[in-house]
This record gives C-alpha cells, sequence and structure tokens, in this order.
C-alpha cells in the first residue's frame, strides 16, 4: 500500500512540474522571443470600441504582441530592438483610405493643383505657374477647383488667357465637371452641333456654343481626346501613390474608382514585392459581366495585402454641380432635381444579382433621392444585419440624407462611407444650390453614427488630396452652417481605421491596435488628444506597414 501511495506521489510530482513547466513556458514566450520593434513615450490610441489609450507598443515580426504601460512594454527590449521615442505624440492604427483610386492618383499628382484655390486669381497664377514650369506637356491637366471662385460658372476663355497655346482640362473637386480650354474644346471636337450625351451636359452660351464646362457623362468626350497612359506609366504611377500615401500614414486602401487594368498591375505589384500598402479593390457591376465577376473573384480572394469582392455602382453625381439626385428641386430657378443614372427597377436588379454571388456592393450616391434609391435595393436583399456573415453594403459619398432614411442605414447594417475634405470647400455653391433649410444637412456624419452607421472614411484622391489628416480636420471642425454634424476627435480617427477595416472585412487583422493585429501604425508630430491647435499643426512623422518602417520624415 505503501508502495502504491508513493507511486501515486510520485506521478503527481511529475505532472505538477511538468504543467508548471507549461505554464512558466507560456508566460516566457513572449518574454524570451525576439521583439523587433517598440514605440514608447507616446500616446497610443487603439481605435476600440472602448477609446483605449496606452503608452507604448511592442511588435514582433509583422504583428503586434502588445499594447500597455511604459515599463510593461520596455522590459521586453533585447539588444535587438529597434526602440522609437515617440517623444508624446499621438501614436495609431495605419490610415485606411475607404474611397480612394489610387493609379489616378498617381497619374494625377504631377498636374496642376486648384484644391484650395479661394480666388480666381489664385487659380490663374497656379494654372500659369505650373504652365510655365512644364514647357514640354502637350495638355495642361489637373484639378480641384471649386464653384465658389466663379462669378456664376467656369468659362473657357478664363481658362486661355494662363495656358497659352495649349489644350487645358481641368477637374472639379466634386469629380463631377471639366472646365476646358478654347484648344480642349477643338482637340475634342465638342462644337454647337456637338449633343449631349446621355447623363451629361455640355453647359452653352445663348448663342449654343460650348461655354467650356463638361458634366457628368459628357467629360468622356473631353477625356478621349488626352493621350493614354501606357502600362509602364500606370506601373510607375502606382508606385508614385504608394509612396504619396506612406508620407500621409495610410496603410491600406479601398480602391473604389480601380480601372481596367488597375487589379493586374496590383496583382504584378504583390508578385514583386512593391505592393507596400493593403489593397481592397472594388469592380465596376455595370460593366462586367456574371461570368467576368465570378472569375475575379476566385482570381482574387481574402488576402491581407490584396483581395477583392466589392463592387461598384455610380448612381448620381454631385450637389455642387447639380447632378446628385435629388428629392426636391435644386433651388437657383429653372433647375431640376438631379441626374439619376439607374433606374430603380435596374438597380434593384443588378444589386439582386450581386448579393446572390456573394459580393459586397458599394453604390455611389450623394444625393437624399439616390441614397434613398440605394437603401430601396438593399433593402430588398436584406439580411440580418448582425449575422456573422452579414453583406455589409455600402453607401459611398454620402452627402445628403432625408430624415425619414436615417434611421434604415443602422436597421439595414448599411455602412456610410463618406469624404470629409469635400465639406471643407464649395459650401457656399452648395448653400446656393439648395437653399437655407437644406444647406445646414449636409455631409450628416453625427446624425448617421448615431442612427446606426459604420461610417468609413475617405480621400476621395485624386479628385482631393491623398491627405487622411487634412480629412480628420474637417471631420471634427466642421463649418459653422454644418457645426452641429462634426464628430469628437476619437470618433473621425475610427472612421479612417477600425470603422475602414470593418467596411472591407478586415477588423480582425487590422484597423485596431491590439494583441495579434497587423503592425501597421502611424506616428504623427504631436499629442492630436491634448488641444484642438495639436491637431492643426499634426503631421506625420512615420509609417509603419507589416511591422517595417515604410516612411520616416526627414528630420
Amino acid at each position: 500500500m505503501a508502495a502504491r501511495l508513493a507511486t501515486y506521489l510520485v506521478v503527481l510530482i511529475v505532472a505538477g512540474t511538468l504543467i508548471a513547466g507549461l505554464i512558466v513556458g507560456a508566460q516566457r514566450d513572449d518574454d524570451s522571443g525576439p521583439v523587433d520593434l517598440i514605440i514608447h513615450n507616446a500616446k497610443v490610441y487603439a481605435a476600440d470600441d472602448l477609446g483605449s489609450v496606452a503608452d507604448a507598443v511592442a511588435i514582433r515580426g509583422n504583428k503586434i504582441l502588445k499594447v500597455g504601460g511604459e515599463r510593461e512594454i520596455m522590459r521586453y527590449k533585447r539588444p535587438q530592438t529597434t526602440v522609437i521615442d515617440a517623444k508624446g505624440a499621438a501614436v495609431l492604427p495605419g490610415f485606411d483610405d475607404a474611397h480612394v483610386s489610387l493609379v489616378a492618383a498617381g497619374l494625377a499628382r504631377d498636374g496642376v493643383q486648384l484644391f484650395g484655390a479661394a480666388t480666381l486669381d489664385d487659380v490663374h497664377e497656379r494654372v500659369a505657374a505650373w504652365t510655365a514650369a512644364h514647357p514640354d506637356a502637350a495638355w495642361v491637366t489637373g484639378g480641384g477647383w471649386s464653384y465658389d471662385v466663379f462669378a456664376d460658372l467656369p468659362l473657357r476663355t478664363e481658362l486661355d488667357a494662363a495656358t497659352g497655346d495649349r489644350p487645358a482640362q481641368l477637374l472639379s473637386h466634386d469629380g463631377q465637371a471639366l472646365w476646358l480650354n478654347t484648344r480642349a474644346l477643338a482637340a475634342a471636337g465638342i462644337t454647337r452641333k456637338t449633343r449631349d450625351p446621355k447623363h451629361g451636359v455640355i453647359v452653352r452660351d445663348r448663342r449654343g456654343d460650348p461655354t467650356g464646362l463638361l458634366k457628368g457623362a459628357a467629360m468622356a468626350l473631353a477625356e478621349k481626346a488626352l493621350p493614354k497612359p501606357t502600362r509602364e506609366e500606370r506601373a510607375r504611377a502606382l508606385q508614385l501613390a504608394i509612396r504619396d500615401a506612406q508620407q500621409r500614414g495610410i496603410t491600406s486602401v479601398q480602391d473604389v474608382g480601380a480601372a481596367s487594368g488597375d487589379l493586374d498591375l496590383y496583382d504584378a505589384a504583390r508578385d514583386a514585392g512593391t505592393l507596400s500598402l493593403r489593397v481592397y479593390a472594388a469592380v465596376p457591376a455595370a460593366r462586367t459581366t456574371p461570368e467576368d465577376l465570378d472569375a475575379i473573384a476566385k482570381r482574387y480572394p481574402d488576402d491581407p495585402l490584396l483581395k477583392t469582392g466589392l463592387a461598384s455602382i455610380a448612381l448620381d453625381g454631385s450637389v455642387e454641380s447639380q447632378t446628385a439626385a435629388m428629392l426636391q428641386p435644386y433651388t437657383p430657378k429653372g433647375s431640376a432635381e438631379g441626374d439619376l443614372r439607374m433606374p430603380a427597377t435596374e438597380l434593384g436588379k443588378l444589386v439582386a444579382m450581386l448579393d446572390a454571388r456573394g459580393w459586397q456592393i458599394a453604390v455611389d450616391a450623394s444625393g437624399d433621392r439616390a441614397v434613398r434609391d440605394a437603401l430601396d435595393a438593399f433593402g430588398a436583399v436584406a439580411k440580418n444585419a448582425q449575422a456573422v456573415k452579414a453583406p455589409r453594403h455600402r453607401i459611398e459619398s454620402v452627402t445628403a440624407v432625408d430624415a425619414d432614411d436615417m434611421p434604415r442605414f443602422g436597421a439595414l447594417g448599411i455602412i456610410a462611407t463618406m469624404l470629409p475634405l469635400h465639406a471643407s470647400g464649395g459650401l457656399a455653391t452648395w448653400a446656393r444650390n439648395l437653399g437655407a433649410e437644406r444647406a445646414p444637412l449636409g455631409w450628416p456624419a453625427r446624425s448617421l453614427s448615431a442612427a446606426g452607421a459604420h461610417l468609413a472614411f475617405g480621400t476621395d484622391a485624386p479628385r482631393l488630396p491623398l491627405d487622411p489628416l487634412a480629412g480628420l480636420r474637417a471631420a471634427v471642425t466642421r463649418p459653422e452652417l454644418q457645426a452641429p454634424e462634426q464628430l469628437t476627435l476619437k470618433s473621425a480617427i475610427n472612421a479612417w481605421t477600425s470603422g475602414a477595416a470593418w467596411a472591407s472585412f478586415d477588423e480582425h487583422r487590422k484597423g485596431t491596435l491590439r494583441p495579434d493585429m497587423l503592425a501597421d501604425i502611424v506616428i504623427l508630430s504631436t499629442d492630436i488628444f491634448a488641444a484642438p491647435a495639436k491637431l492643426a499643426a499634426a503631421d506625420v512623422v512615420m509609417t509603419i506597414f507589416d511591422g517595417k518602417i515604410v516612411y520616416r520624415r526627414a528630420s
């Protein structure tokens, strides 16, 4: 009996020792393994539902190991560890640009930059300076101008003086109009005899002659006159855009304006090891057959670096150009309700087909009429919004929403993708087009969030600057006209990070700073949570992608 008890005792001691060893090993696992990078002395905002803030982050490989206090994280330091002193500044998840055309942004980066030009003289000076600096350019191209700088509408004669004898076409900041000079109209063959295309307008004077302004589908008449970039030029533009994105703290993009061939460019960059940001690329639904959609989905399945699964539908234009589809007519005398590019029945059929094939759907709908039609189409195919595999359909470029439709976003689980920088310019034209009652209701971010909508923010580059920090400022410091719709700083950051990750089904691997998430991080130059002035002065100091430093601001 004594021998048997002794045997049991030995077994218990051995088992206890083994268990203790396993526990200690597990506890030591984090300590003993290599820690590649530590960011400390920081204001680390996790961008989670709790609004968590910490002092430091430890990174192992391409993932976050731990987020915590200064002493807790610094004990992971080893001789091989790279240690970054954030000097008390904000550390955030890398920005996720939820609405961008990345290759197009790369192609447009060397054109005339007119965003922020406050007067027509400023526009002329910028155009003239660009023209003088690019004597060999066959065309003058660029964009970002606002209707606010013109007494009425842009005229070709106003552009002629600044561009000399070269053709010029400049895109508006809303992306829905082109301003051409006289040479560009001639190069495109646009005369008083040219008919307006469907969903497009050639603005004319009283004699019927084109004034130089093209809206909607009419822009294609001029765009076809431009030399088309080669594949090599587009590949170079992609790399330039990636570099620009890294300098702005962007580690992920959702390319809702991907052109034909862009997916192949992304794929080639991935194979070459030069795709140093994460891409969720959309496919234009109206120009892609169901069979091609199925083939594309198989070729680009879920992947941390490159994937698709998003189908885009363009439903209307913008309020500034009076091409957004509205429930009530625009205020100026003789104005209509805008332009709905697809009847509700056709939209419903297209949405039903895409939903049945498992695609997430992004309907670009700016006006309240277009938003309602999109919600109706999504409601017809609605599944349980709380389900694990809910489709998370999206409405892009949201700017005007009827009060009756606000609760439908939350009820249907719809994501509202908004472009904050649009709310920082063109407001005089917005107010003039919509009138005093509707003007304060634009870009209702706060109301949508309160109604249960998931918010995701995008830059809308190349129409607007590829600059999430500028968009962040615009979201939290709205003009007096629309001040009730401004967000808190943390809510706005979430829309650029965790909210955007939710919009692309990536919340399990990125968008927040917590253990086992991908180490995509941006370090700013100051603690933006300390005071509004800090946000105004903030810049990107460092961008970390996949655990590696890909951008460091020069001292």
